[in-house]
């Protein structure tokens, strides 16, 4: 797409800014759009994903049919199976009449699902389904029925993050991923900060017909060097609660009110060193912050387990072999600085300790008999054993599966 093409394209959809990222976007969008692909949007909440899936459509062989477009974090799980696949009449209380999903109005078109990591387990099931096969039953109903739907999806939080906790599928994760389009945050768009400001103050200006604010170059600077982390969202409102309070009304002797940095740090909140963003690395093939830090999380948990595992069989023989507990769950504003400390840690740990052996068929019936002991001492509350035991209920799961033969 050469620039005169991308410069339509912004004017078309109303997009300000030249960023480098920003025009990568675009572009894969408008590449992507003749095929059916599955496209996964990542990014910041504000940053302006919708627009990406409406360029698909618009681009697309399906231009000419429906285009749907569904928060999943605004449905009620109660019934977003319902809304998303439609029910039949006596399913439930309250279901009177049967009724189309969203995929079944979508036939034929395009469906984007914003803040698709906030499904259910049950709705992933059913969406896994549908993308794979096309394939959907009404909520009530043992009918198998089809549709044809292109589905995008948005979303922003880390998903590879949500498959380690369990709260995503991760098979589900890898059908929504075919092709991935990240939309950068505004504080990654210094130059196009100001653009935007403009374009805001200019709409309402025009919308209620008063004086248009202009910045002096001390509040360009402090607008630019500001992070918003409510990023264009949050722009459009710092811009119209100005233009609303320092603006006046139009006439031929009025001007343009003029904002030095002082007036505008009115508008701005200060930013709460306890809720900056993690910064993440984003292309270039590597781990970006999130990823890596679950990576080494999940490490010191495996060792810890094994460790607690050898003393509650072995008891002080066992012991040497143990390491630091790994550190408690972390949200995922945790300071850089402890995860790299962790990482040296657990390498150094990790050279000087002895490789362990094959369990014994011995071993694990000690195993065994120390996790049976655990759950008689407390009346069979798994959590309790396995806190006791000193490794996670899903570790306790695990060993008490396959001491009964499971896979």
């Amino acid at each position: 797409m050469d620039t005169q093409e991308l410069q339509r394209l912004k004017n078309r959809y109303d997009i300000i800014g030249n960023d480098a990222a920003l025009a990568r976007a675009l572009e894969t969008a408008v590449a992507v759009a003749p095929t059916d692909l599955t496209v996964l949007i990542s990014g910041e909440s504000g940053v302006g994903k919708e627009v990406i899936p409406r360029i698909i459509h618009d681009h697309s062989r399906r231009s000419g049919a429906k285009y749907l477009a569904i928060n999943c974090g605004g449905l009620p799980e109660g019934t977003i199976n319902s809304e998303l696949f439609g029910h039949v009449k006596g399913s439930f209380t309250g279901a009177t009449e049967t009724r189309r999903g969203y995929f079944e109005e979508a036939d034929g078109g395009t469906l984007f699902l914003d803040e698709v990591g906030e499904l259910p387990a049950s709705t992933q099931a059913m969406l896994l389904r549908v993308l794979q096969n096309g394939e959907f039953m009404k909520v009530g109903s043992s009918k198998v029925e089809r549709t044809d739907v292109r589905v995008i999806a948005a979303t922003n939080v880390n998903l590879l993050y949500a498959v380690a906790q369990g709260k995503f599928r991760e098979d589900l994760y890898y059908r929504l991923n075919a092709i991935q389009i990240n939309v950068p945050a505004l504080r990654e768009r210094r130059d196009d900060i100001y653009l935007l400001f403009r374009k805001f103050a200019s709409d309402f200006s025009d919308k209620y017909g008063v004086t248009k604010v202009v910045l002096d170059h001390g509040a360009i600077a402090a607008l630019q060097a500001y992070r918003w982390p409510g990023n264009i969202r949050q722009l459009k409102n710092v811009a119209e609660s100005i233009s609303a309070m320092e603006s006046e009304p139009l006439s031929s002797l009025s001007g343009h009110p003029q904002i030095d940095a002082a007036t505008l740090a009115r508008y701005i909140p200060k930013d709460d060193p306890a809720h900056l963003p993690a910064i993440t690395a984003q292309g270039g093939g590597g781990l970006n912050d999130n990823d890596r830090q679950m990576i080494v999380k999940a490490l010191l948990d495996i060792k810890q387990e094994i460790d607690a595992l050898n003393a509650a069989v072995f008891g002080d023989q066992g012991a040497h072999r143990a390491i630091a507990p790994a550190p408690q769950e972390t949200s995922r504003e945790t300071d850089e600085a402890e995860w790299q400390n962790a990482e040296v840690s657990a390498a150094a740990r990790e050279t000087s300790a002895e490789p362990s052996a094959e369990p014994s068929l011995s071993l694990q019936e000690a195993e065994a008999a120390n996790i049976r002991k655990a759950l008689e001492k407390h009346a069979g509350n798994r959590s309790a054993a396995a806190k006791e035991l000193g490794i996670s209920e899903r570790t306790l799961y695990r060993r008490l599966a396959k001491s009964e033969g499971k896979p």
